[in-house]
């Protein structure tokens, strides 16, 4: 290939990597949007079940069509299943949350994954951030915080609920660095569900059981389908395209959350919930920016992508 059709493979690769992130962050936030009006007419933990056991299936289904039953047992890894561990009590807090918080604050917070990700990284892993990192990390925290607002009108205690499942969605983050590469990403996905179906319907002991409407059957197996689509097309993004390049556009998940919000509850961020997401998205992007620029050299050196 001569350098001009190099260049334009990678931009067509870059494009397709971006687009995909989007549409990954879209799935995600409409999954949260229907997840959410449903919560108005079922209790929370029936609703998790219901819908991590519609997802669950979906999962299977997918593993199966990619020929990949025979991975099924590396789920009970013990990384595998701390990490499942995590990510299931997180989501179940983060989705308690979200039923009591506006569609747009609880996905700011939950993008703060990242920030707090960096912040164990240093502290257990004992990795080294650069001050450009510090400074990302210190306006995400501010951003988190005018999100939550902890004191003044704005204050909803169910924010810090939310908070504490972002911390372990950042620890399931750190562990999923140790996982075998070579496990497919719908083997991991599916012992999340599988754990996260057992942690709600263990909850739903306490809290009794309602009848479902159909409507509300149908509603719960779409968002299980806009879930299992966001991770197809995470995965994919992830696996084409550049991180540092494609991590930024998870934020168009707040756009998605914004407009969703507004259409469905008629809710809108006030200024504080405004300046802290501009906070969450600026350092998040400034991050990746001087990864990027960071690793321009190995990637110079190195061949070009296949």
């Amino acid at each position: 290939m001569t350098a001009s059709l190099l260049s334009t493979h990678a931009s067509a690769t870059a494009r397709r990597s971006i687009l995909l992130m989007v549409g990954a962050s879209g799935c995600f936030a409409t999954n949260d949007a229907i997840v959410r009006f449903v919560s108005q007419s079922l209790p929370g933990p029936q609703l998790i079940f219901l819908r991590s056991l519609l997802a669950a299936a979906l999962f299977l289904l997918l593993i199966r069509q990619q020929g990949a039953m025979p991975r099924l047992a590396g789920a009970l890894q013990p990384r595998v299943l701390a990490r499942s561990a995590c990510d299931a009590f997180g989501t179940v807090l983060y989705l308690l949350s979200l039923f009591h918080l506006p569609l747009a604050n609880a996905t700011a917070i939950n993008l703060a994954a990242p920030v707090f990700m960096t912040l164990f990284a240093v502290l257990f892993l004992g990795e080294r951030a650069s001050p450009a990192r510090w400074i990302a990390v210190a306006l995400g925290f501010a951003g988190v915080l005018a999100v939550v607002q902890p004191t003044g009108d704005g204050f909803n205690a169910w924010a810090l609920l939310c908070v504490a499942g972002t911390l372990l969605q950042a620890l399931r983050d750190l562990l999923t660095r140790g996982i075998d590469p070579t496990l497919p990403s719908m083997v991991i996905a599916l012992s999340t569900s599988v754990f996260l179906t057992l942690v709600a319907g263990a909850m739903t002991l306490t809290q009794g059981w309602q009848p479902v409407a159909p409507r509300h059957l149908l509603m719960l197996a779409l968002a299980a389908g806009f879930l299992a689509t966001a991770y197809l097309l995470l995965i994919a993004s992830l696996r084409t395209g550049d991180i540092s390049l494609t991590a930024p556009f998870r934020y168009s998940a707040l756009l998605f959350a914004v407009v969703l919000g507004h259409l469905l509850w008629g809710q809108w961020p006030d200024p504080w919930a405004w300046g802290g997401i501009a906070l969450l998205v600026g350092s998040g992007v400034y991050a990746a920016h001087r990864e990027r620029v960071r690793h321009a050299p190995t990637r110079a050196a190195g061949t070009p992508r296949a």
